[in-house]
């Protein structure tokens, strides 16, 4: 089986308790958990790994918490997106499947969305109160990670953080607003939540925490960055900036305080746009490769060659060229990463995402199948990054 390079070492990860402030004006929905505590939480990995509940954790002694061991051994991840919608029923069980028949061993599964919806029923305080977990659609999420666990599958939860047009509807006061103070929105109409407010870092801490409570043994923040356009949408926005920081400080430090809480207790990724490998700037969004590698374990470019523009690295039609493309990326973000070296920072390791998908609105494109995906991984196999992650937002894959 593919996914059986995937072993843990007897062990129980047991995280500490962490206690969430109520947000004022809660609903009535929150009556009954508002005086509990919401601790990180525990797993027991005894042959097959059970998520325990927040209430049993709550009973946990303060040794067993201080002396437990926590994060699994790291491991050569080799993974795919896994939509909310396919984590549930006959098309997760199709999932599987392919993990099981192939050298994959991973998934990433989506626990808060780019529509802002938490996907689970979670019990953070401010999720319930906006109703953020209305439609629910894994409706037993520690179910589906025992089964994920008795495969032998590693688990990432994608947390979509600041692209949240939800948060952004029910609290306005943590959007980003116009100069006139009105809600802005991208070209597309969807509403961002302000970076620069610390309350937005602390709710999407809390959802992070709560998926390594029930089990995840990474986070994976996704949209971690301000919108494109960076220069049209500085005139436009009236960021709440007391403390005059720049985007890409934003960016490191609210990944440094994520890290702070949940580092211990799960890894930590971070999904940055593909020319982050090979920029010398921030790009106008916040993502400078340097100081996003010091804050997490894994950094995951973007490296889909339908994304990328003609003539970029000389190519003129990047999606015909897969491995043109990637060969290119990784060499630059190896090269970033010998610097960083040189400088005795931390380094994250580079674990890209793919495309297995074909860009129909792409001029001209093609239909991206088996060989295509093997391409990309074998341009950056080629330059010693073996860990890659496949995406295709219907979560339908050509990989075998």
């Amino acid at each position: 089986m593919g996914a059986s390079i995937y072993r843990r070492s007897l062990r129980v990860l047991i995280i500490g308790f962490f206690v969430i402030q109520m947000a004022s004006g809660c609903s009535a929905k929150m009556d009954s958990i508002k005086d509990a505590t919401d601790p990180l939480g525990a797993l027991n990995n005894l042959g097959k790994t059970l998520p325990i509940s927040i209430k049993e954790a709550n009973h946990l002694s303060s040794d067993e918490v201080k002396n437990t061991p926590q994060k699994p051994a790291k491991q050569i991840v080799k993974g795919i997106y896994v939509s909310a919608w396919s984590a549930v029923g006959n098309k997760f069980e199709q999932l599987i499947d392919l993990v099981d028949q192939t050298d994959l061993n991973a998934m990433v599964i989506d626990v808060k969305s780019d529509s802002g919806q938490v996907t689970y029923p979670s019990a953070v305080p401010l999720v319930n109160e906006i109703g953020a977990n209305s439609h629910v659609i894994i409706r037993d999420l520690k179910a589906m990670l025992l089964r994920l666990k008795e495969k032998h599958i590693y688990t990432i939860a994608r947390v979509v953080v600041f692209k949240d047009p939800y948060l952004s509807m029910k609290k306005s006061n943590y959007a980003m607003v116009t100069q006139a103070g009105n809600v802005w929105k991208d070209n597309k109409g969807t509403a961002w939540v302000d970076p620069y407010k610390e309350k937005v870092w602390d709710y999407n801490i809390q959802i992070a925490k709560e998926a390594a409570l029930l089990g995840f043994d990474e986070i994976q923040f996704d949209y971690v960055r301000f919108p494109e356009n960076g220069k049209k949408v500085d005139q436009e926005v009236k960021f709440d900036n007391p403390n005059k920081w720049t985007k890409a400080q934003v960016i490191e430090n609210f990944l440094k305080k994520a890290k702070e809480q949940i580092g211990g207790q799960a890894y930590l990724s971070a999904d940055v746009f593909g020319l982050t490998t090979s920029s010398d700037n921030d790009m106008g969004i916040g993502q400078d490769w340097a100081m996003i590698s010091k804050q997490v374990h894994y950094i995951s470019p973007m490296l889909y060659p339908s994304h990328y523009t003609s003539g970029v690295y000389g190519i003129k039609n990047p999606d015909l060229q897969p491995y043109a493309v990637i060969r290119k990326a990784i060499s630059d973000a190896n090269g970033k990463n010998q610097l960083l070296v040189k400088s005795d920072s931390h380094i994250a390791e580079i674990r890209p995402w793919y495309q297995d998908f074909t860009a129909t609105w792409v001029k001209p494109h093609k239909k991206y199948g088996t060989i295509d995906v093997k391409e990309q991984i074998k341009a950056a196999k080629e330059q010693g990054v073996e860990q890659f992650l496949l995406w295709n937002s219907s979560s339908t894959y050509s990989y075998r």
